[in-house]
């Protein structure tokens, strides 16, 4: 018998074995269940274990009494629960307790949640185990905790609770959400090839070791699938090769003080957003999905060391404003103008200037300002009518600035026009007898600049259709001049 609470307990054969083994903390064998890793989150998971008998059964009052020091332990050994293919009957509560032992359940059923909020423990594993719940709210773990390969049909919460040596959960089915705002974990944080729905929560976590979420699938369509606002993590954040967010990816505010990768699957197309990582910090960011998120991705006001990405799965719609970044890597540098103009609420002159600087910092002046012109040309499209007409003049005739050649191309193309029309059709002259010789180069030339240079135009009077060519001339000269001073202007004048 024990004594729990002033209660008498008699214990079964099981039971009485579970006991006899605690003091050398040898595990104790009811039931041949699967081991290693499934195919499958929670595949090992027993789903029969209600129906298991009582050479199976403990009850969950003697656990709880181990754990609590019901038993002295052995000299010179140390002390654990062990258990493997039990049905625990009953709640296994600890909340408030101070554990000193490991407690390591492995394909197990458990009829109720066990309960550990606000205690103090040692390591505890349910590895491959079978669970309605799990409630740890404020529990202090000196070793980790391990949820891997368990399937757990309800909630799991473990809201400012603190692990010292890591949290598991690889390979793990939650069906209703994991709740883990505040959450400490001084080592990794470990969810590969979970599959969790009703969504993750990491608001406000510090994980210190990094967070693994390799092939983890998170579902909550429609809501937030992943919401890890203000989240700092030490090391490496990873959502690589085979993960899926069905759900908006939140990562507001987050810090990330190494990498952070996306490599996985999005898709969000019901939430405002499928990833939204504003005002994000990390030392370098690779996103490189699987396929194009579908939904729209925002990185707008963060700040990124090196960010590296695929031209190929850019999303329809990404928000850039704000972001302040120091190196970009990946394909498609020519296409970074492309990558700019997918922002849904249209023309903002920050994503702009932050790639040219970039370009610049590179050394490639060319796309500098290539991305300068295409910064004016998005933004003659939010003027009125004049202004789009006067922009597209600036445009034709000297890119705004940035392709003062064309400038000269105009006037050499109408210098030479000019030049032929008057060579055939020439003007005649005012006073013949004191005119020098007429020459339709300098004639033309002379119709082009504001100011004549080489008197033929005050000397000479075009005729007929000639005489339009020669006011179109003199409007054309003052038009590109204008062009090219406003352009000049527009160039050097600080954004």
């Amino acid at each position: 018998m024990v004594v729990q609470n002033g209660l008498r307990l008699r214990m079964t054969q099981a039971e009485r074995r579970l006991w006899r083994a605690f003091h050398a903390g040898t595990q104790v064998q009811l039931g041949d269940n699967p081991v290693g890793i499934g195919r499958t989150a929670g595949e090992n998971a027993p789903a029969d274990g209600a129906t298991w008998g009582p050479e199976r059964t403990v009850r969950a009052q003697v656990i709880v009494a181990l754990l609590l020091g019901a038993r002295e332990p052995g000299v010179g050994s140390v002390p654990a629960v062990r258990l493997r293919g039990a049905r625990i009957t009953g709640r296994l509560e600890l909340r408030g307790g101070n554990v000193e032992y490991e407690l390591a359940l492995s394909g197990c059923y458990l009829d109720e949640a066990p309960d550990f909020g606000g205690s103090v423990t040692r390591t505890m594993r349910f590895t491959d185990c079978h669970m309605p719940g799990f409630s740890g709210g404020g529990m202090r773990v000196a070793g980790h905790l391990s949820l891997s390969g368990a399937h757990v049909t309800g909630t799991v919460r473990l809201a400012r609770a603190t692990f010292e040596n890591g949290l598991w959960m690889g390979g793990t089915k939650i069906d209703g959400g994991v709740y883990t705002g505040a959450l400490t974990v001084d080592a990794g944080y470990y969810l590969e090839n979970a599959e969790v729905t009703g969504g993750l929560r990491l608001v406000g976590a510090r994980l210190n070791g990094g967070l693994f979420m390799n092939g983890a699938t998170l579902t909550n369509p429609g809501a937030d699938a992943l919401t890890a606002d203000s989240m700092v993590v030490e090391d490496v954040m990873q959502a690589g090769k085979g993960f899926t967010a069905l759900g908006c990816v939140r990562l507001r505010g987050a810090r990330v003080n190494g990498s952070l990768s996306i490599n996985g699957v999005l898709r969000s197309p019901d939430t405002p957003y499928a990833l939204h990582a504003s005002h994000l910090e990390a030392r370098e960011v690779h996103l490189k999905y699987a396929e194009p998120v579908d939904g729209v991705v925002s990185l707008a006001h963060s700040r990124i060391g090196t960010l590296s990405d695929d031209p190929d799965t850019w999303p329809e719609r990404l928000r850039l404003n704000g972001l302040v970044y120091e190196t970009l890597r990946g394909g498609g540098v020519g296409r970074r103008v492309e990558w700019i103009e997918r922002d849904p609420y249209g023309f903002l002159p920050q994503p702009y200037e932050q790639l040219a600087a970039w370009y610049l910092r590179d050394g490639n002046d060319t796309l500098a300002r290539r991305t300068l012109l295409a910064k004016q040309r998005a933004r003659r499209r939010t003027f009125s009518a004049g202004g789009r007409l006067w922009g597209r003049l600036l445009d034709i005739t000297v890119g705004y600035g940035y392709r003062p050649w064309l400038a000269a191309l105009w006037f050499g193309l109408l210098l030479v026009v000019g030049t032929v029309v008057y060579g055939l059709v020439p003007p005649r002259a005012l006073k013949p007898a004191e005119s020098p010789a007429f020459e339709s180069f300098a004639y033309t030339f002379d119709l082009l600049l504001p100011f004549p240079t080489f008197g033929q135009r005050e000397l000479f009077d075009p005729a007929g259709w000639t005489q339009g060519l020669a006011y179109a001339l003199i409007a054309s000269g003052w038009i590109l001049a204008t062009a090219l001073i406003a352009g000049a202007t527009r160039v050097l004048r600080p954004s």
